[in-house]
């Protein structure tokens, strides 16, 4: 794993102050006590309508998002782009419970997928699905047995949305991925998802499900939906992540007495990710993978997998995504050493990413090592500059 240790490589783009705010940043981050009471905090500033965009912009919100909107993103874009990594642009705002909010998320998502697949720098478009439904629907829809029609009008339309998504990606010849929800949320998606597998992804994967593996269910669905794929001649698109929201999935599971979803602990988790990681490796002739991860050892297993399988590093069917902001020594060493490599840029209205972000920098604190990570690598690279400029 050697090749992660180069900071001038992981941070190649970054001048000093851009360093030196990084610095700032994971510095209060790794205060979980400010973290908390800024989660608190600036959701109650937003209802009361107090000004925070003027402090967030500059910070928190420049460091992790792309820009306000499309425009804004590009010289995001083709900055990343001159070290070989590219971008996807997620238009990151929270989904609405009306249909005029949903209708905002959808002709921007429509947006996104053209401006995409005119720039060779933006491999992939994404969308998140509870943007486009109300949460009550969707998770009637999840459970079965819906009757009436209001929950099963929400279910057609949110089913002519996402086929919409995806024709228009199809049509500019560009892979959609469809982000991953709480458990009692997917299993409706799963199915609408492989829908659009079994029309699209006819000649290569151009649609790809998220499968959360600190779930312990996911390795088994999977491999099911790989059985379903190949008995009916489509192509599985897969992207891997952990899990973004274990806290409130055990909590939930505990106030209403049904079985905890997620996996009993890391270590568990971590063996489904590689195991499935593995299995697509595989079956490398049908399912094609994307990697999202900040975890080390996963990409250099993955990277030993194309290895052992024979692989080019850039094999179009296997991608490597960190999120923008994180995990820099990753992207950027990959991409030096010809991997596939995309970072994840959220972009929108500082106001409506807030959510986003408060998630973002909630991760930070509490995932074991994370901050730690980021600030050891961003105070090694100022210290090499420093030398290297003491030493000319």
């Amino acid at each position: 794993m050697n090749i992660f240790q180069n900071t001038e490589v992981a941070f190649k783009i970054k001048s000093n102050y851009d360093l030196k705010r990084a610095l700032w940043l994971f510095r209060i981050i790794s205060y979980g006590f400010i973290v908390r009471i800024g989660n608190k905090l600036i959701p109650a500033a937003i209802k009361i309508g107090f000004p925070i965009a003027w402090i967030v912009k500059p910070t928190v919100f420049k460091h992790f998002c792309g820009g306000e909107n499309l425009n804004e993103c590009k010289p995001v874009v083709e900055k990343l782009g001159t070290a070989r990594v590219k971008s996807i642009l997620d238009y990151s705002v929270e989904g609405g419970e009306d249909d005029a909010k949903i209708e905002v998320a959808f002709q921007e998502t429509l947006k996104s997928i053209g401006f995409a697949g005119i720039n060779p720098n933006i491999p992939f478009a994404v969308f998140k699905p509870t943007a486009f439904i109300r949460s009550y629907a969707l998770e009637a829809l999840s459970i079965g047995g819906v009757s009436d029609a209001e929950t099963l009008n929400e279910g057609l339309k949110f089913r002519e949305r996402v086929e919409a998504l995806c024709k228009k990606a199809s049509e500019c010849n560009l892979p959609i991925l469809i982000d991953a929800e709480d458990s009692f949320y997917q299993p409706f998606i799963d199915s609408v998802v492989m829908e659009m597998m079994s029309k699209f992804n006819r000649q290569r994967a151009i649609v790809f499900n998220t499968y959360q593996m600190y779930r312990w269910d996911r390795l088994g669905i999977l491999k099911e939906n790989f059985r379903h794929a190949s008995e009916n001649d489509f192509f599985l698109g897969a992207k891997f992540v952990r899990g973004a929201y274990m806290e409130r999935e055990r909590e939930r599971a505990r106030q209403r007495k049904y079985p905890d979803p997620i996996q009993p602990d890391k270590e568990s988790t971590d063996r489904d990710y590689d195991e499935a990681l593995k299995f697509s490796v595989e079956n490398i002739d049908r399912i094609s993978v994307f990697n999202g991860t900040h975890n080390e050892a996963s990409s250099f297993f993955l990277m030993e997998l194309m290895k052992q399988k024979g692989l080019k590093p850039d094999d179009s069917r296997i991608w490597f995504s960190q999120l923008y902001g994180m995990s820099d020594h990753i992207s950027f060493n990959l991409a030096l050493h010809g991997y596939n490599v995309a970072k994840y840029v959220p972009y929108g209205p500082v106001k409506h990413v807030l959510p986003y972000l408060l998630r973002r920098v909630e991760e930070n604190s509490s995932v074991s090592g994370q901050t730690g990570r980021e600030l050891a690598f961003i105070v090694k690279e100022l210290k090499r500059r420093k030398q290297q400029k003491t030493s000319i």
